[in-house]
């Protein structure tokens, strides 16, 4: 028997790391890794100890004979992997890792003074970039986050039926009560605090703000209410609380397009038309809840302007949708690429997951089909959309069909084609990219300030790449530390506090953030559901006052 990596893989590799046998791959001294949908076990070699199901942040990692029907495809996922590849040269010993010289390239002289770092985001980005520094260094961190919660992408961006991938929070919220750790929560730089400010407090800033916006389909009719960005229907339907409840509305729609396949686009298309009552038992906003429940969409269409060989969603994400109850997978067989990229691809290739789902020519005239509640997904690729059309609101999406257009009816359309980073105060921005220009992490022209995560390199990556891009940043932060390269702060950590408040930020810190936490939970005990989010900056505030112990600062 053999074990196999799931859906929710986070990439982050601490499997890896445990392995007796180095049989998952890629590593990250491998230059595959990072660019790959998700680790892979080689059945060829694992020894079945179960060490890598047991370090596993997110629970993806099962043995193959107890995976669901819905898991079964991983094993020929994990096996692919490795059946066009040369074996790994193995050390030899009973520990197959080729062990070499100690390395500490992250770390500071033993008799280095503790050096005060503001890391930016609480997101993946930020929090490896905290754990980086609190593992390997003396450094004190404060944490900053604009909203008076922390999380960020795994909190707001993490689909609600993808439960396992959020306890990848669980690992970054062990370093929300270390002892070198000072949370200013509900701080924005640029509204509350200057950069130069922030920088002035401390030794070193690392800003991890991530891709907040998104980007456009540039056609006519965009503007028509009707057409949201999918970033927003995530941010609705995880409680974000800058997103309102009323401001998605799915209750008038049977059809709804979403232009793009990647996991963003496919999770969106999910959430609209799995059974509400299988998203009861989980952390989904009440309001997207009962919307979902009042829904009248019957049909999703995903529109990928390439073939199925270029789809940008991960094979993952694409198993997942096969297998949900009460919906029905199709693959619009409108342009004779489309099958022949799915017949002709090989074990192992993206196109070739689709060689079992249905292929129909679909009547765009016809509504979408209701025979027995029966929901489904059509996948159109080689369409992009050419116009939005209605009057007052969108009511079609007009897109490319071989070399002429035709009309989708649609009552929503959701642009899932990427996010975009927008620039922060203060710093230096390129529009070109939408991030900010760095050396290995280092924001030019500015010592002592850094970036890390999608306002480094661009909205590519799961949770997982964020660990190798926070541990460049920090290596050169601290090669900047031991060369003397750092500015000299000239205020301290209490008078940053002191400097927020004056500028009316409702400041949350870490027994705050706790305080949160219990008042979800206990939410979520009433109704059977992990938790239910607080859903308003004013809610999160106020739970965050409720506690009547205070924390030495």
């Amino acid at each position: 028997m053999t074990y196999a990596i799931t859906q929710t893989c986070c990439s982050d590799a601490t499997c890896v790391a445990v392995c007796p046998v180095n049989c998952i791959h890629p590593t990250p001294e491998e230059r595959e890794f990072g660019s790959t949908e998700m680790l892979h076990i080689d059945p060829a070699t694992c020894i079945d100890c179960g060490a890598c199901a047991d370090a596993c942040p997110v629970d993806a990692i099962f043995p193959v004979d107890s995976l669901s029907p819905a898991h079964a495809g991983y094993a020929a996922v994990n096996a692919a992997y490795f059946a066009d590849r040369e074996p790994p040269a193995r050390a030899p010993g009973p520990n197959f890792h080729s062990w070499g010289a100690p390395a500490f390239e992250r770390s500071l002289p033993s008799d280095f003074a503790p050096i005060r770092v503001a890391v930016v985001g609480t997101g993946p980005a930020g929090m490896y970039a905290a754990e980086d520094l609190l593992l390997h260094t003396n450094a004190e961190v404060t944490l900053v986050d604009r909203l008076p919660v922390a999380g960020g992408l795994v909190r707001y961006g993490v689909a609600p039926d993808h439960p396992a991938t959020k306890k990848a929070g669980d690992t970054f919220a062990r370093f929300h009560i270390h002892p070198r750790v000072r949370m200013r929560l509900g701080v924005e730089v640029g509204r509350d605090v200057t950069a130069e400010e922030l920088a002035a407090h401390h030794d070193a800033v690392v800003y991890a703000v991530g891709a907040s916006t998104d980007r456009r389909l540039g056609v006519p009719g965009e503007e028509l209410p009707g057409c949201v960005s999918a970033s927003s229907f995530v941010s609705w339907y995880n409680s974000h609380p800058e997103c309102a409840p009323d401001a998605i509305d799915v209750t008038g729609a049977e059809r709804v397009v979403v232009v793009g396949n990647g996991n963003v686009a496919l999770d969106v298309a999910r959430i609209l038309v799995m059974d509400p009552e299988s998203l009861a038992g989980t952390d989904i906003a009440d309001h997207a809840l009962a919307a979902l429940r009042a829904s009248r969409v019957r049909e999703v269409v995903l529109l990928g302007r390439r073939g199925p060989e270029d789809a940008a969603y991960t094979a993952s994400e694409l198993l997942a949708l096969t297998h949900l109850p009460g919906v029905r997978l199709v693959v619009d067989d409108h342009d004779p690429r489309t099958g022949a990229a799915i017949d002709g691809a090989g074990p192992g290739e993206k196109a070739a997951l689709l060689r079992d789902v249905a292929r129909e020519t679909v009547d765009w005239t016809r509504a979408p089909s209701s025979s027995e509640g029966e929901r489904r997904i059509v996948l159109r690729f080689h369409s992009a959309p050419v116009a939005l059309t209605g009057e007052g609101a969108v009511r079609a999406a007009r897109v490319t069909e071989g070399p002429g257009e035709r009309e989708i009816p649609a009552g929503l359309v959701l642009r899932a084609v990427g996010y975009r980073g927008v620039p922060v105060p203060g710093l230096p921005f390129d529009e070109a990219t939408g991030t900010v220009p760095h050396e290995r992490g280092r924001v030019t022209g500015m010592p002592g300030t850094y970036v890390v995560g999608w306002i480094k390199r661009g909205p590519s990556g799961g949770i997982g790449a964020n660990r190798t891009c926070a541990a460049e940043t920090v290596g050169t932060l601290l090669a900047d530390a031991v060369a003397g390269a750092l500015p000299t702060p000239s205020g301290t950590p209490q008078a940053f506090r002191r400097l927020v408040r004056r500028r009316g930020a409702e400041v949350v810190d870490a027994r705050g953030l706790a305080a949160i936490d219990r008042t979800e939970r206990a939410r979520g005990r009433e109704t059977g559901r992990p938790r239910v989010k607080l859903a308003t900056v004013a809610e999160l505030v106020a739970a965050a006052r409720s506690t009547r112990l205070r924390r030495p600062v």
